[in-house]
């Protein structure tokens, strides 16, 4: 619960996105996804504090992303981060009911109008901080309520980022310092497939192969958990890394890491 993600915010701060992972379509029939190919699509959920997924449901590939939404369970004063494919207003204006917060991509062709603006500086990056109004013809009804807009220069990677959120209150900056975060699902998913490729599934069955996914979120998992209690300040990557290569060593696991990487807990 105390793990720092780079933003200085009590409240928890979730991260959610799907990645499908693809099957062998002749060994897996059950997962047609394309013609040539077939897959299954796993939706995460994922609290940056400790990088520790905290929602998983495991689909066909064709599943709507955002119908997955109305499984969540949203918590007041928390955040929660998608990326543009999940505006669905309806769905958002339904979590902002529940006192959580909401941050994500503006769709280029959003309706709106403009109710006021917050002066900015730009030495943050921020280019404007407006509060709007949506005017298309549903969402004005689907989300009737007023809504922040706060376009940004990622300096980085000199691109200009438009987020939409629900909360008025916070520094303009700190939703693109929050969204940069979610990074960090993109990692669990690159991992989660680097440990699930077909040539290492023992059954290729629906019910074999959603095992086999659970295997791995539990050792990924059990690994956050003992990265925890041993007290090392390594990122969790960085550890998996370690741990995936002396696995086998009769080394105890603590002088891998020199004391500077490691806590007194």
């Amino acid at each position: 619960a105390d793990e720092p993600f780079g933003v200085d915010l009590h409240n928890t701060v979730y991260a959610f996105d799907a990645t499908t992972i693809e099957l062998c379509l002749s060994l897996c029939p059950w997962a047609s996804f394309q013609r040539s190919c077939g897959g299954i699509k796993l939706h995460t959920q994922m609290d940056l504090r400790g990088s520790i997924p905290t929602f998983i449901h495991i689909s066909q590939a064709r599943c709507n992303d955002v119908a997955v939404l109305d499984q969540l369970v949203y918590e007041p004063g928390a955040f929660y981060l998608f990326d543009r494919g999940y505006v669905h207003f309806k769905r958002l204006y339904a979590l902002s009911q529940t006192g959580a917060f909401f941050v994500t991509r503006a769709e280029k062709r959003m309706q709106f109008r403009r109710l006021r603006s917050v002066s900015t500086d730009g030495n943050d990056g921020v280019k404007a901080d407006q509060v709007i109004r949506l005017t298309g013809m549903q969402t004005h009804l689907t989300y009737p309520e007023p809504l922040r807009r706060v376009s940004f220069h990622d300096v980085e990677r000199n691109k200009r980022l438009v987020f939409v959120t629900n909360n008025l209150v916070l520094p303009a900056a700190t939703f693109a310092s929050l969204y940069k975060g979610r990074w960090r699902i993109e990692i669990f998913f690159k991992w989660i497939k680097q440990h699930l490729r077909i040539k290492k599934f023992y059954a290729t069955s629906e019910n074999g192969v959603r095992t086999q996914i659970w295997i791995a979120v539990c050792v990924y998992v059990l690994v956050a958990i003992a990265r925890k209690k041993l007290g090392i300040k390594a990122p969790l990557h960085t550890f998996f890394q370690v741990v995936g290569l002396t696995i086998f060593e009769k080394k105890p696991i603590l002088e891998v890491f020199p004391d500077a990487m490691r806590t007194n807990s």
